[in-house]
């Protein structure tokens, strides 16, 4: 055993006060996760999703747990302004593993929608979420997923009953907060019912120059009709490290828009685990990654064509520059009675120096017979013929290289549904492009 002894010895002697500070519901899949962690460990290089980024090395670290739920003195709502110009959001925060609920905004949300503490609604209503908590979450086979299981004690639930319609878009700030290095698991789970319709909006930060490691396991229930729009955008610092897990499940006539968009970060690692269980249905994934330094993001996909008359769309693009490290592997699974699936899958990378690396890995697996499906993937440098056209015409050489690279990635932001979000990223991107830390507006912790 490497690594992961550190954690088993952690849970058999705090397995207690982990779960005396949690509820039922959450307690009561620990011991299962906690067996899956300890047959599989960290998986290695060798196994073919984890082939990218060493992850036993990444939980090597001593790291701090707030297992005890210790209070941490910050109120988010005075310290910290993230509203996007112009998008009028429902404001939420998840301060490290834990929702903060001390002061909620006094948002009119319509009947019978929660969106709140998972322990907390784990414990008014334990049938109801013991039927979606960790069932599709796949800790079986994959040991982060299961150690999350194992030590997640709160997180955030998202529940949008049949046919509701959120008019705004619920953001929700996850912000990182220690005096010492820390450890935290966070959880979210999220149900739409059938004819629901939402937009989520997660933003990562950082408010401590600590050494940060985040686990994140996601379950997304995309229920009959329903409409999900999920952005996930990472602004942290070089000393985090994350390791997101995002399970979806969708059911017939489901649409999912899904971009994950990192800007700065340390270590990151996104799982996606889509399946398709109910014909007619749409999903669309977006990544956007913007490294230097000695930066390190590996994303990583799998969509499970599972019935037939589903339609997939991926798009990644990566500009990497001085030393950083990218990944893409996307695998699309067609099984044999998914016919009429349509698929398409494109990553495309831009390595602005000799020193950065990319791996591309996208992948296709059918098992039928009438299908549309497509991949492909790209790796280049700057066109040379592009910058001396602009130098030419007297834009200099740092400004004409920005440009070309804002180009490359403006095709992911495009997809970006909503107007104000989509400016303001692109704000954010040539910000990031220029050099400059592309914190929020009126953000005190950050600056």
């Amino acid at each position: 055993m490497g690594s992961e002894q550190q954690y088993i010895e952690l849970y058999e002697q705090a397995r207690q006060m982990i779960c005396s500070h949690s509820s039922d519901t959450m307690n009561a899949v620990r011991e299962d996760a906690f067996e899956c962690f300890k047959k599989q460990g960290f998986p290695s290089r060798k196994v073919e999703r984890y082939k990218y980024t060493d992850m036993s090395k990444l939980f090597e670290p001593d790291y701090g747990l707030n297992l005890n739920r210790l209070d941490i003195p910050v109120n988010p709502y005075d310290a910290f302004h993230c509203d996007v110009p112009n998008l009028s959001t429902s404001l939420y925060f998840v301060l490290n593993d834990s929702f903060y609920k001390k002061l909620l905004p006094k948002n009119h949300l319509p009947e019978n929608v929660i969106i709140g503490s998972l322990s907390e609604e784990a414990t008014k209503n334990p049938q109801f979420i013991a039927k979606y908590y960790a069932k599709i979450a796949e800790m079986e086979q994959d040991a982060v997923t299961a150690l999350n299981t194992m030590l997640a004690q709160d997180g955030l639930l998202v529940y949008v009953p049949k046919n509701v319609k959120l008019d705004k878009t619920v953001q929700v700030i996850n912000i990182l907060r220690s005096d010492v290095d820390l450890m935290v698991n966070r959880r979210v789970l999220i149900i739409l019912e059938q004819g629901a319709e939402a937009k989520l909006l997660f933003c990562d930060h950082a408010a401590d120059d600590r050494n940060f490691l985040t686990t994140q396991v996601i379950e997304a229930y995309v229920g009959e009709n329903a409409s999900l729009e999920l952005y996930c955008l990472e602004e942290t610092h070089y000393k985090n490290v994350r390791v997101s897990n995002l399970y979806i499940q969708q059911e017939a006539n489901s649409r999912l828009n899904h971009h994950v968009i990192t800007l700065h970060n340390g270590i990151t690692r996104n799982q996606t685990n889509l399946a398709f269980k109910g014909e007619g249905s749409e999903c669309a994934l977006y990544g956007c990654v913007i490294a230097d330094k000695e930066q390190h993001v590996d994303n990583n996909t799998l969509i499970d064509h599972q019935v037939g008359h589903c339609t997939s769309h991926e798009l990644y693009k990566y500009v990497l520059d001085e030393k950083a490290v990218g990944a893409f592997a996307g695998r699309v699974l067609v099984r044999h009675n998914a016919q009429k699936t349509i698929s398409e899958e494109v990553n495309q990378n831009l390595c602005a120096t000799k020193d950065t690396r990319m791996y591309t890995q996208p992948m296709l697996e059918i098992y039928a017979d009438d299908v549309k499906c497509s991949h492909g993937s790209t790796v280049g440098q700057l066109n040379d013929a592009a910058m001396f056209y602009m130098q030419q015409r007297g834009i200099g050489e740092k400004e004409a290289k920005l440009l070309l690279e804002f180009a490359f990635v403006n095709e992911v932001i495009d997809h970006i549904q909503m107007e104000p979000l989509r400016d303001r990223l692109r704000y954010l991107v040539e910000k990031r492009f220029r050099g400059e830390l592309s914190k929020c507006e009126g953000c005190k912790l950050c600056k």
